[in-house]
């Protein structure tokens, strides 16, 4: 597989390292959101729970993806928090409750269809004649989605004909996928002054005139050899 060459437009923050300030605004990307309230990433060992054991086929990779996912709240959620003592507003938008819901779904039928030795079960199958598996995903997403609304403050955001003409001058000269134009858009009217996102979504250092606070290790990398890393 050929290495990634990021185009880094963006300006780039090491959240590792930075110290958030109490006059900023972020929106937090949806992965992190769902390190953050997920039950799957809440238990106390990550490592040994089921999402470790059962969310893909191969033990080894489960274990592998559930130390990544580890690492990352590690870094993420801690820094989340020094943003909230610090005074910092915290930004959510309700685009992003339907990856949430996508990729919850995705997490516990990956769980259930390997625990219980199903490989053959489709994603259908799972939503449609498992109904106390689909009670579980509701659940599971009423819970996400009310802990978001509880740290966050929503980015309202109306997707009109304008709003879908700066999501194509964006899609056409930045590397992003079909979520994160609007969520840009969604901030851009939220706050006055700099875009600010938490994210380890490499794609959005490719978005000019934004702030990306990241822990990943290929952005950050990126945008050092391309004189696009800050230190405050």
């Amino acid at each position: 597989m050929p290495s990634i060459q990021l185009n880094v437009q963006a300006e780039v923050i090491d959240i590792t390292t930075d110290t958030p300030q109490p006059n900023e605004s972020f929106l937090v990307d949806t992965n992190v959101w769902l390190w953050q309230t997920y039950s799957r990433f809440s238990v106390p060992h990550l490592a040994r729970s089921d999402f470790a054991r059962f969310s893909d086929p191969s033990p080894q990779r489960a274990r592998n993806e559930a130390e990544k996912v580890q690492i990352k709240i590690g870094k993420y959620i801690p820094y989340i928090k020094k943003a909230r003592i610090a005074g910092a507003k915290i930004f959510y938008s309700g685009l992003i409750l339907a990856e949430l819901a996508h990729l919850i779904e995705k997490t516990e039928y990956e769980i259930y269809k390997n625990k219980n030795r199903q490989p053959s079960l489709t994603l259908k199958q799972y939503r449609h004649t498992l109904p106390s598996e689909r009670a579980n995903v509701i659940a599971e997403v009423q819970s996400v989605w009310s802990q978001v609304e509880g740290l966050g403050i929503s980015a309202d955001f109306t997707i009109n004909s304008e709003a879908t003409q700066a999501f194509l001058a964006r899609f056409q000269t930045q590397a992003l996928d079909g979520y994160d134009p609007f969520l840009l858009e969604a901030i851009k009217y939220s706050v006055s002054g700099q875009i600010q996102v938490i994210t380890h979504d490499m794609d959005y250092v490719t978005a000019d005139n934004i702030l990306v606070f990241t822990a990943n290790g290929e952005s950050l990398s990126e945008a050092q050899r391309l004189g696009k890393l800050l230190v405050r």
